[in-house]
Formats: structure tokens, C-alpha cells, sequence
């Protein structure tokens, strides 16, 4: 059963549009670097059968490459720079990340493969998919609008969980209902999503649309999409849920540029809102079924410690990007870009996502950290059971 979906026009990042826009004419990715890309990432001793993602560009890891109309990528340096081979995978960093960072934590090499590239292989498609899919798009968001205005088309949360349902259909196929049910229920279901939603409020906002609702009707309106998006998860087999919050979006290079140099007060209060309402909304949702277990990543705390105190974990740079020109080089990263030749001692790659190394210290906050940095449990609790 090897079905496509037609992917309707889907949200954005308005920091993907800063960052990425001017650069349409991107080299095609090579079939090389999809070798590449395909090597096997699953070890014997991981600690889940597979994994699952679901969310925006902090873990896309080549979804949008296989959308000609989208205008919101990354398979073109300086992108991957640091990646093995210097390869750009489509993922919006140096090098891994973030899912890369938290797969490997859970005993894989990186993280699985896109549904679209998985999908282009047919005849390895149900072998490969038995480890996990990634099925994250740059530029998504909760709510099915969010990136009309700026990125054409992208792959929203719920479109990522009908490629989910395929994917579901094929595992049962392969193993038997019983079988596939039981590897769903002890897999890990990776979900970063909601900052899209915000930069998008916030562009609209600038632009005195009179239809945008107040700042608390659009937690209740993404608040209940959102609980709807982890239900049909859970109604699909997902029982492991390792969510993460979003991180203090306002204090990015963008934001810094677009504004006074100093943090953007107001979206880091809709992040922080936005981690209370999804902590009420989890709380609901596991109140319905009992067999549901989640870990809440509290990103917006484990990032705004980095940035008080970045020298305290090795940065010396937390406020401007290594790729990118202008003020705080939060003008798009390509190959023209400036590029800081020490990427290990910034917290930011570009003017909204972290590089390798400040995502691989998230993932570890995430996977063992204690209360103030997940909820509740931590990511490595969810494992058992």
C-alpha cells in the first residue's frame, strides 16, 4: 500500500521566510548525498523499536526537498557544512539535528529517514519504515493555514499523521495487527511543533489584520487542534509521546534584528503560555486514557538558561547567528552568507535555529534531565513499561 497524499498548501516559518526566501534557485539534491543520507541508522541495543516525528523545521530532516512549490528549505549550503560528508540534508542546521540529537540518545544513529524520501523507494519502503519515519516539515505548524502567506506549501501536523496512517496500514500489513499494535505502543512519538504558529500570529499582528483573535483565543484555538492532532495519534497506536515545548522564539537573531537588540518580551510570553496550555491540555488527554505516557519538554527553560549563561556550557556567541549577514546575521544563510569558522561556539546557526551542538545539549536536558526541564517524567522514563 504505498499511497500518497496530495499536500495541501500548509503553514510557515515566518524565520524561514527571512532566511530562505531568496534562495529558490537551490542546487537539486544529488543522488549521491540520498545515498548518502539512507545509510542505516538503527542499532541493535536501541531502546525503542522505532521513532517517530512529527512537527516543524527543528526536526525535519529533508521532508520539504520533495515539495517543488515549497519555498522553505535548506539542501543548499551552508547548510550541512558540518554534516558527515558536508552534505545538506534539508535539515535547518550545521549538521544534525535536534531529532538526530534525541534518536541517538535512544540507542539510533540519527533519525529515521522523511516519508517522502522513504516513500520514493518503494521496494525497500515497509523494511525501512519498521524503524521509524520522520515526518516532520519545515514550516509547519499545528493549524492547517499556517504558511499560505509565505512558504506555498508544506506538510501541516495533520497531513503528517494521514502519511502516519500509510505507514500504520504497511506495518500491519508486514507484522500482523497484534504485532504492529505492540511495536506502536513501545515507540517513540517525537513532536516539535507551535513556533510557526506563533511567528505567524505575530507577522499577521504587524500587519494589523482585524480578523486575528486576542493572544489567549489563539492558545484555546491551537490548544484544541493540538489535542485533537495527539488523540488521533494515540487512536492510531501511539502510547510514547515525547513532546516538545517551544523555546524563547523572541530572544532568536530575528527577532533581535526586526526589533530593539533585546528579546521580543511578548512572543516569549506566548511560548511560555504555550507550554502552560499544552501541560493543561496533556493532563486532559491522559485523564481520558490511561495507557497514554508522555514526557513534556520544557525547551523554553533548558534554552533561556543557555542564553543568560552561555559561557557556563561552552558558547560564546548567544545572540547572533554563524550563518547569515546583516544585523546579528539574521539575513538568510546560503553561500554568499557570512560563516563563523567556530560553529561549536554559537548557541544559533541561523537566524531562528540552534546549531548541532546547542540542539544536542537540549536532547540531553530533554532525555535526563530532572523536573524543571521535562514533565513528568523525562524523555529516558518513557522508557519501559
Amino acid at each position: 500500500m504505498f499511497i500518497t497524499q496530495s499536500l495541501k498548501v500548509g503553514d510557515t516559518d515566518l524565520l524561514h521566510n527571512q532566511i530562505l526566501m531568496t534562495n529558490r534557485n537551490t542546487s537539486c539534491f544529488c543522488f549521491l548525498s540520498l545515498l548518502l543520507a539512507n545509510l542505516a541508522f538503527h542499532l541493535a541495543d536501541a531502546a525503542v523499536p522505532a521513532i517517530f516525528v512529527f512537527g516543524d523545521s527543528t526536526v525535519d530532516v529533508g521532508t520539504n526537498n520533495f515539495i517543488p512549490e515549497c519555498r522553505g528549505k535548506a539542501n543548499f549550503l551552508y547548510y550541512g557544512i558540518d554534516y558527515p560528508g558536508s552534505v545538506p540534508t534539508g535539515r535547518f542546521s550545521n549538521g544534525y539535528n535536534s531529532a538526530d540529537s534525541i534518536a541517538k540518545l535512544f540507542g539510533f544513529k540519527k533519525s529515521p529517514q522523511s516519508f517522502f524520501y522513504l516513500l520514493n523507494q518503494t521496494s525497500s519502503f515497509k523494511h525501512n519504515i519498521r524503524c521509524g519515519v520522520n515526518f516532520a516539515s519545515g514550516g509547519s505548524g499545528i493549524i492547517d493555514t499556517t504558511g499560505f502567506q509565505l512558504f506555498t506549501k508544506v506538510v501541516p501536523m495533520r497531513e503528517q499523521i494521514q502519511q502516519f496512517s500509510t505507514v500504520c496500514g504497511n506495518l500491519t500489513e508486514i507484522l500482523g495487527t497484534e504485532a504492529a499494535a505492540d511495536m506502536l505502543s513501545k515507540s517513540l512519538f517525537l513532536i516539535s511543533v507551535g513556533g510557526n504558529d506563533l511567528f505567524e500570529y505575530q507577522l499577521n499582528r504587524s500587519k494589523n489584520d482585524p480578523n486575528l483573535p486576542e493572544a489567549q483565543e489563539l492558545l484555546r484555538i491551537l490548544s484544541s487542534i493540538y489535542q485533537i492532532h495527539l488523540r488521533s495519534l494515540y487512536d492510531l497506536g501511539a502510547r510514547k509521546f515525547g513532546i516538545v515545548g517551544i523555546a524563547p522564539i523572541g530572544c532568536c537573531p530575528l527577532e533581535r534584528a526586526l526589533g530593539t537588540g533585546e528579546c521580543n518580551k511578548e512572543m516569549n510570553d506566548l511560548a511560555q503560555a504555550f507550554f502552560n496550555a499544552t501541560e493543561i491540555l496533556l493532563l486532559n488527554l491522559t485523564s481520558q486514557v490511561q495507557d497514554m505516557k508522555y514526557s513534556l519538554g520544557n525547551l523554553y527553560e533548558i534554552a533561556y538558561e543557555v542564553l543568560q549563561n552561555p559561557r557556563s556550557v561552552g558558547f560564546k556567541e548567544a545572540q547572533t547567528a554563524c550563518c547569515g549577514n546583516g544585523s546579528y546575521n539574521a539575513s538568510p544563510c546560503n553561500r554568499d552568507a557570512k560563516l563563523c569558522p567556530h560553529r561549536r561556539e554559537y548557541v544559533f546557526w541561523d537566524a531562528i535555529h540552534p546549531t548541532e551542538r546547542a540542539a544536542k545539549l537540549a536532547a540531553r536536558a530533554l532525555f535526563g534531565g530532572g523536573a524543571k526541564y521535562a514533565t513528568p517524567v523525562n524523555f529516558s522514563q518513557l522508557i519501559g513499561d
